[in-house]
């Protein structure tokens, strides 16, 4: 049975006090409401990990990420963040790979591939960014650009440590737009993903592996998406600065 999750990814939003105020919010939310097996996430900024895992201890049905971690294990690299250092404040998650990081960054399939393997050896499930841009779809080229994501940025791990992933999909011509892809062509992406991993690793490992849709998900849609077969949870923006709609997110899988 693949895991169920729920990530909120708060992006460059909430001050140290309000993030403080939002994620008590939501760890009472979702003790009081939550009944399935799924999990929340909460990726935040950095200053807020080491608060949000003191609040979250105990509770195994929230748990806390970052949302991106530099490739080196330390160095003279200011302003960033090591894998190390993020798991030292018992954070388990880390966004890898988002679109807004390929787009405003420059970060590549390459040096992701590096953030990752760096990100496990240091203890951290990477949720794992694909997805394609709406000239790319326009093109016909999105089956062809996941292939290439995945096979440049994570195909080249065992299967041991493969399996430790999260993929997330998310058409980037879908985030923070309002345009949600539709139902189907969310599942028939996620199939694809699965497919090509079945092809790699094998069918149970591709059965294994949570693969969350990551593109304007909210209470409204979510139950719809979150029934597709392939879909298993979902990777959240807006929605998450919310507690009300994000924990009612959550809340499908009950």
């Amino acid at each position: 049975m693949r895991k169920k999750i729920v990530a909120g990814n708060w992006k460059m939003n909430m001050d140290y006090n309000e993030g403080l105020s939002l994620f008590s919010e939501v760890i009472n939310m979702v003790k009081d409401e939550v009944t399935g097996s799924q999990q929340a996430v909460v990726c935040s900024p950095f200053i807020h990990l080491h608060s949000l895992t003191h609040l979250a201890k105990g509770y195994a049905k929230v748990a806390v990420g970052a949302q991106n971690a530099h490739q080196a294990e330390s160095g003279a690299y200011t302003g960033e963040i090591s894998a190390r250092m993020i798991n030292s404040v018992g954070a388990e998650y880390v966004i890898l790979g988002h679109s807004e990081r390929r787009q405003y960054f420059g970060e590549d399939n390459a040096l992701l591939a590096k953030k990752t393997d760096t990100a496990l050896a240091n203890g951290l499930k990477p949720i794992f960014c694909i997805g394609e841009t709406l000239d790319e779809r326009n093109a016909e080229k999105h089956f062809d650009v996941i292939k290439s994501q995945l096979a440049e940025g994570v195909f080249h791990l065992d299967e041991a440590h493969f399996s430790k992933l999260v993929i997330a999909y998310e058409p980037v011509w879908a985030i923070g737009t309002g345009v949600t892809a539709s139902s189907a062509q969310a599942q028939e992406i996620h199939a694809f993903i699965r497919q090509e991993i079945a092809a790699k690793y094998g069918q149970p490992v591709a059965d294994g592996i949570t693969i969350l849709y990551g593109g304007s998900c909210n209470p409204k849609n979510a139950p719809e998406l979150f029934a597709q077969p392939d879909i298993d949870g979902g990777l959240i923006g807006g929605a998450s600065l919310k507690s009300r709609d994000f924990v009612d997110i959550v809340k499908v899988f009950n």
